[in-house]
């Protein structure tokens, strides 16, 4: 029965709703935008909590407008990533495009694999989608599996059709090993701004005026392969269109002292936080675990 009742809900809804242009769309983004802060709040205490920790020197009037311009740009985030079921190759690319892939070639002619580590800010679904697109190296984006496990199929599909592969940490090792072992150069990318699930097993720093714990995946994979590391910040240029541009972390990951390669990814997202608030993903609950 869940199966089905996903099954309509995707093939039958979402997917019609994709085949509208986004001029179309956008009006469907505010009036969600007016659903989700207006009337049901969603997970408005976490977003203002969030907000005031981490820019204590604010007013509440400006934590007020951050979070405003936060919901607005969530919602359209929603309908980018309905758009991208069904957007073609063209007009992704041209609505998310990368200032210098020309960055990574010297990589892939040297037959080497790299890790582009990033965040959830601005509009990570394109990435997800485009990622095969703009490198040579075979894309490859390391995630979370969803709690509904037929929707994750059906989503799945869609996400890896311009030949960017998935994987999760339940095979993030046989994935690297497979592509090691056939000697293809890969560009592996990670979020690494959720919250890890064991404070033992993390990174400590501080991170937007807290004590924060980060997930240490993308250091221990570069670490473990020496594989090159590149953060990617990303920038909106106007609604709908954004660009990226990637920034080199190391090339020599097994000679870095512990923490250099997560302290920087962390460093780099600050920055661009600090300059524009509202497109990180303030509703997550980042700050779940409390140092000792």
């Amino acid at each position: 029965m869940k199966k089905t009742l996903d099954y309509i809900l995707f093939y039958c809804i979402l997917i019609p709703l994709s085949l509208l242009p986004l001029w179309i769309l956008y009006p469907i983004s505010r009036l969600m935008y007016f659903v989700i802060y207006r009337l049901i709040g969603y997970r408005k205490e976490v977003v203002i909590n969030n907000l005031r920790n981490s820019f204590p020197e604010k007013s509440q009037k400006e934590i007020n407008t951050i979070s405003k311009e936060f919901y607005k740009h969530l919602a359209d985030i929603f309908i980018e990533a309905l758009k991208m079921l069904t957007i073609s190759k063209n007009n992704l690319l041209k609505r998310y495009r990368c200032v210098n892939p020309e960055i990574l070639d010297k990589y892939y002619k040297n037959n080497q694999s790299v890790i582009l580590v990033s965040a959830h800010y601005n509009n990570w679904e394109y990435m997800v989608a485009s990622l095969g697109l703009h490198f040579s190296q075979h894309g490859i984006g390391v995630g979370k599996r969803m709690s509904d496990k037929y929707f994750e199929k059906l989503m799945h599909k869609k996400r890896t059709r311009y030949s960017t592969e998935v994987c999760y940490a339940d095979n993030t090792k046989e994935t690297f090993k497979k592509y090691i072992d056939s000697n293809t150069p890969c560009v592996y990318m990670l979020l690494s701004d959720q919250s890890p699930n064991d404070k033992n097993k993390c990174f400590w720093t501080r991170f937007l005026n807290q004590d924060t714990a980060v997930i240490y995946g993308a250091e221990h994979l570069a670490k473990k392969y020496n594989f090159p590391v590149f953060y990617y910040s990303v920038k909106k240029e106007k609604r709908g269109y954004y660009s990226f541009e990637i920034f080199p972390i190391t090339d020599k990951p097994q000679e870095t002292e512990y923490g250099f390669i997560t302290q920087s990814h962390v460093s780099y997202l600050e920055k661009a936080i600090k300059q524009e608030p509202q497109y990180w993903l303030w509703s997550h609950k980042r700050w779940k675990l409390k140092r000792e």
